[in-house]
């Protein structure tokens, strides 16, 4: 039996094993069976045959198992097959799609599909029915109808139409949609059998719009053409399609509305009858006028504009600007000239961009008097009003030039050039024109027939290297840059080159990285020799020393690394050779020598004498080396070679060079070598700190403390320190092995003060500081421990009433302590595992409040120097505490017990004058305290927050009471008082206001009471009904009233904060006095003219009206004060309320 004669059999249900038997050699490439052949083979009876069998077969399966029993995977075992039912269904579904999508191949004019067409029919249900789960067969039953399509069989449009449907949705949902978005181009012509306005196609619709949304759509060649095409459906779709690219253009990238400017264009360029105009009414002009009208900061803005700048690209087509002209005309030239700003800055741009917008098609005359009347509209736009116009008036103008020169009068080219240089260059109004002008002449430039021109023009704007604006200079000099690069004229002729070094040496790096990049050639010559590179810095340094010395500090930024070790060594044999000179001015032929005439060797002796450029020249060197040092840590080679060159030197150049700034330079240099390179130095260096005065200068002893950390020998620094801090303390508190003892005593004596000193200075310099924690915690926590033990040194003095000349001095004492506090934050922060410094301070914090807190009550006759010192403690110990928790290192435990101690401050007798000191640490607790989301925050750690929080107001409450205590007793004092501790406050309310919990809410009811009470104080003392006046200025309220109020306004939140507290307490009716109401009236009449929350004082001033009316005063006599008083409230709360439509 042939191939052909069984496979015809094999369709059937009876054999249908086989027939998949068929398939699988068919997929199966090894094996000589192919499907496509064997139809190929069969005659046309045969043909109608088998695609007669294939449709019984495949409605026979499907009633087997329906298609809704599909979806839920219902297995039904079989006997025969125990494979699920649903399965082998598919397989032959499958194979049924392969062979009728084969036979559409061979498929001829005069066969009879009629059994195809049914089998297409059931094919077309399945597909429909199962879209997603059963990718193979959704692929195979779709590109046959594609193929049914493509060969324009009976009901094209009907599988067209699905093979349409299905190949959008795969190219918007699949990762890759290459191919499909192919497949889409081929079907295109699917689109126009369908109906725009029924209701069926409207899935197809909304797929065809998320195609005008999908990156990957746009980006696609085949993708774009059909996006292209799809403008040409429907006249209707065209405005729709608008609409859905300009909801999408906020979030589509740049590249990506390139793309969509390009179909745009393509669309409109293949358009024709009324889609062109459309296009055009719908679309282009409808960018046109968004560009004019929407807000400057928009987003879509610079979108529109990109779009309507490619139109403008192609203004050298004729229909591309007649088009243009026709658009612009009937908004433009309106918009040019509105009221708003804003509306004129977007036309302007729109107008230049887009200039000349004329009719190709009129006469030359005609055309040249538009032009001109465009040109004296640019003019005008020059000298608009405000600065933002004029700033893009000025832009347009220079592009309108650059692209239109040969096109354009001379003298009205002229007569621009003059305007931006000699009037809006010098715009004193505003900085922005004037840095437009700089910014706008670069575009300029790039047109080499500008350059006679502006050759003549520039000079006249030198000025503007000294505006007083940065962005001014910025611009300035990158004109300048591309003067230079352009070759348009000398640099030198525009700006002179001592005004350059003038700036250089002033400017930040911002300006100065430009004037370096200006002059870098000039003064760092790479094509020449290293001798010339090093008399161009000799040059520099004498015409600007600090102008030189920045220059070399960017020097590293525009050439390699190699050149800047050249130039060092090249500075190193100048310095040699000077020294060599003065050593032995008549010899010539001197083995370091690099001269050769009696001139040069004079020149180089006067050099040599000369300190400014011999200390200027040590100072490039050390900010060549310092700007290549992470170069050379990378080239172990090119480093030992540089310690070497110089190591060899060192030592003779601090014998050579005694002026104060060669020796600081020296000992920078000396710093970057390794100690063994400068031996002769390196071992002076720690007898030199030994020897220092206690009231040495820092920098007398900065860079040899940095020269030690720089070498490794910060523990030695470590260990000094610690020895002299131990030996002075007195005998009994020394906690020092004998060998130590012994070893110290071969030295020098203790000096506590330079020790001190030392330290003070390694822990607020960050590069030395790093160094020193960088050590072992051993030696860290010793120095920590004797620094502890000189509250011992304080006590001594707090409880003594003579002075022990032998005994360290209290000033010393207490640069200990505080000194204690500072390291313990350290070391907590760098050995964080555990809270052994933390607790340090909380000892620290117990031993103030036992034996510092009693001092500050003392009555004694010697009480003063007492109370004195316990203040410098007190304070000192506040400041460190404040430090600590504003860097995040203290815990719930350490604020606990630092607001213990804030308490016992606060509950002596002298308490408020220690108010400013603890402020800054209940701000510091409060803002510390404030969880990042407070819904996630655990229970228990809800408690203990609190708790403090609590501790917190009560604190606050005292410091209130004690300021209204002190008010009372000492009226000018107090005030002063008050006057000291604003600072502090702003900064509490201000953390106060951002808590969300009732906690610090309390802050503020407090604040609020304060002013009740207060005011309500002034009003208990008024008689006369005249005597009522109400305040408006926060002036007129009484003292602490007053200020609390100059710190409550300036801020939105604050203010805010306190209105809702005022609320709070209106509405729970704990104000029930008419005294108190109108005291509540005066608050919120000053609050009126200067609050921040309008809101809050509506909902205030509501809230106090109401309580007003609830104790209303109807007595007769209408000189009754409290009559007056409620009178005086309502009515001023009216205005209030008047204020809020």
């Amino acid at each position: 039996m042939s191939k052909r004669q069984a496979f015809l059999e094999s369709v059937c249900k009876e054999n249908v094993k086989d027939f998949l038997h068929f398939i699988q050699l068919h997929e199966n490439k090894v094996e000589p069976f192919d499907v496509e052949e064997v139809v190929q083979e069969m005659s046309r009876d045969q043909k109608r045959a088998l695609w007669g069998q294939l449709a019984v077969l495949l409605r026979d399966i499907l009633l087997e198992l329906p298609l809704d029993r599909w979806e839920a995977g219902v297995k039904v075992k079989s006997a025969a097959n125990p494979e699920s039912l649903q399965k082998h269904v598919m397989a032959v579904v499958d194979g049924v799609t392969l062979v009728a999508s084969l036979s559409l191949k061979v498929l001829e004019d005069v066969d009879t599909y009629s059994a195809l067409l049914e089998i297409a029919h059931m094919l077309h249900d399945v597909l429909m029915f199962d879209q997603v789960s059963q990718e193979p067969l959704q692929c195979h039953i779709h590109i046959l109808f594609i193929d049914w399509w493509t060969k324009g069989l009976k009901e094209k449009e009907k599988f067209g139409r699905t093979a349409f449907l299905v190949s959008l949705q795969k190219s918007l949902t699949l990762k890759k949609p290459g191919i499909e978005i192919q497949r889409v181009w081929s079907l295109r012509d699917v689109l126009m059998s369908l109906d725009y306005t029924s209701e069926d196609n409207r899935q197809i619709i909304d797929l065809l719009l998320k195609c005008f949304q999908h990156p990957v759509f746009i980006r696609h060649d085949e993708g774009k053409r059909f996006l292209v095409y799809i403008f040409s459906w429907n006249v209707s779709f065209i405005r729709i399609i608008q609409g859905t690219i300009k909801d999408q253009l906020a979030v589509f990238s740049k590249s990506t509305t390139t793309h969509i400017t390009e179909i745009y264009f393509r669309a409109w360029k293949k358009a024709s009858g009324d889609f062109v105009e459309k296009i055009e009414s719908s679309c282009i002009q409808d960018f046109m006028q968004n560009a004019i009208f929407l807000h400057r900061a928009s987003p879509v803005l610079s979108k529109v504009r990109q779009i309507l700048s490619y139109f403008h690209t192609k203004k050298d087509s004729h229909t591309v600007d007649k088009m243009l002209c026709n658009l612009y005309r009937p908004i433009l030239w309106t918009a040019l000239s509105v009221p708003n700003f804003e509306v004129r800055a977007n036309a302007t741009w729109l107008f230049t961009e887009a200039f000349p917008v004329h009719d190709p098609d009129q006469s030359s005359q005609s055309l040249d008097e538009e032009v001109q009347e465009q040109l004296d509209k640019a003019m005008g736009l020059l000298e608009d009003p405000h600065p933002t116009v004029r700033s893009i008036a000025i832009l347009g103008v220079c592009k309108v030039l650059a692209k239109c020169w040969e096109l354009l009068p001379s003298a009205v080219i002229t007569e621009f050039l003059k305007k931006l240089v000699t009037e809006l260059a010098s715009d004193a109004s505003s900085s922005d024109v004037r840095c437009s002008v700089f910014k706008s002449l670069t575009i300029l430039l790039d047109n080499t027939l500008s350059h006679p021109l502006l050759e003549k023009l520039l000079p006249l704007c030198k000025y503007s290297l000294h505006d007083n604006s940065e962005k001014v200079r910025a611009a300035f000099l990158d004109m300048l840059i591309k003067v230079k690069e352009v070759r348009a004229a000398k640099f030198w002729d525009i700006c002179n080159i001592d005004h350059l070094l003038g700036r250089l040496a002033l400017d930040p790096q911002s300006v100065s990285g430009r004037i370096v990049s200006l002059l870098f050639k000039s003064f760092f010559p790479v094509n020449e020799s290293e001798k010339e590179w090093c008399s161009r810095c000799i040059t520099l340094i004498k015409m600007n020393p600090m102008a030189a010395r920045k220059f070399y500090s960017h020097a590293s930024n525009l050439t390699t690394p190699t050149n800047i070790l050249k130039l060092m060594l090249a500075i190193r044999r100048f310095l040699n050779s000077c020294i060599q000179m003065n050593r032995d001015q008549v010899s010539e032929n001197s083995e370091n020598s690099d001269v050769n005439d009696d001139d040069d060797t004079a020149q180089l002796v006067l050099l040599g004498k000369d300190t400014d450029v011999m200390s200027s020249l040590l100072e490039v060197v050390v900010i060549l080396w310092r700007s290549v040092k992470k170069s050379m840590e990378l080239n172990n080679n090119a480093e030992r070679f540089i310690f070497a060159k110089f190591g060899n030197v060192i030592d003779k150049y601090f014998q050579a060079f005694q002026d104060e700034r060669c020796i600081v330079c020296l000992i920078q240099m000396a710093s970057l070598l390794p100690a063994d390179q400068a031996t002769g130095f390196s071992s002076t260096v720690l007898p030199r700190l030994k020897s220092m005065d206690p009231g040495a200068m820092p920098k007398q002893y900065g860079q040899l403390l940095d020269c030690m950390c720089s070498w490794g020998w910060a523990a030695d620094l470590v260990s000094l320190i610690t020895d002299w801090l131990s030996e002075a303390l007195p005998l009994k508190e020394k906690n020092v092995t004998p060998k130590r003892q012994k070893r110290f005593q071969k030295t020098v004596d203790a000096k506590p003060d330079l020790a001190l000193t030392y330290l003070d200075y390694l822990l607020s310099h960050t590069s030395v500081r790093e160094k020193i924690l960088a050590l072992s915690e051993r030696s860290l926590k010793q120095l920590h421990a004797v620094l502890g033990r000189w509250k011992s040194v304080l006590y001594t003095h707090l409880t003594s009433n003579t002075e022990d000349p032998n005994s360290p001095s209290a000033e010393t004492a207490l640069r200990a302590f505080a000194h204690f506090g500072q390291l313990a934050a350290h070391l907590q922060h760098k050995f964080s595992a555990a809270r052994d410094y933390l607790l340090s301070l909380e000892h620290m914090s117990t031993w103030v409040a036992d034996v510092v807190l009693p001092c500050l009550c003392d009555a004694g006759a010697d009480s003063e120097k007492s109370q004195r010192l316990a203040t410098q403690i007190t304070e000192s110990f506040l400041t460190v505490c404040r430090d600590v928790l504003l860097v995040g290192l203290g815990d719930k435990i350490f604020k606990v017990e630092i607001l213990h101690l804030c308490s016992g401050i606060l509950l002596s007798e002298t308490g408020y004058l220690h108010i400013h000191a603890v402020l800054p640490v209940l701000k510091e607790v409060a803002d510390s305290c404030v969880p990042e989301d407070s819904h996630e925050a655990l229970e228990n750690q809800e408690i203990t927050t609190t708790t403090i929080m609590e501790m917190v107001v009560g604190l606050f409450d005292n410091i209130v009471q004690k300021l209204c205590r002190y008010l009372r007793k000492e009226p000018e004092e107090g005030k002063q008082l008050c006057q000291s501790v604003v600072p502090g406050l702003t900064d509490f309310v201000k953390v106060a206001a951002t808590w969300d919990r009732d906690a610090l809410c309390g802050v503020f009811s407090t604040v609020f009471a304060v002013f009740i009470a207060e005011v309500a104080r002034l009003l208990q003392k008024i008689t006369n009904p005249d005597e009522l006046v109400t305040p408006q200025s926060v002036k007129d309220m009484p003292p602490l009233s007053s200020i609390m109020l100059s710190v409550i306004l300036p801020s939105p939140s604050v203010s805010r904060a306190f209105l809702t507290a005022v609320s709070s307490t209106l509405t729970s009716a704990d104000i029930s006095d008419v005294k108190e109401l109108t005291a509540t009236t005066h608050v919120l009449a000053v609050i009126r003219d200067s609050a921040k929350s309008k809101g809050g004082l509506k909902s205030a001033a509501t809230s106090l009206l109401l309580q007003l009316h609830k104790h209303a005063v109807t007595s007769a006599d209408s000189r009754d004060i409290h009559r007056v008083m409620y009178e005086s409230s309502v009515k001023t709360v009216k205005e209030i309320l008047d204020l809020f439509p």
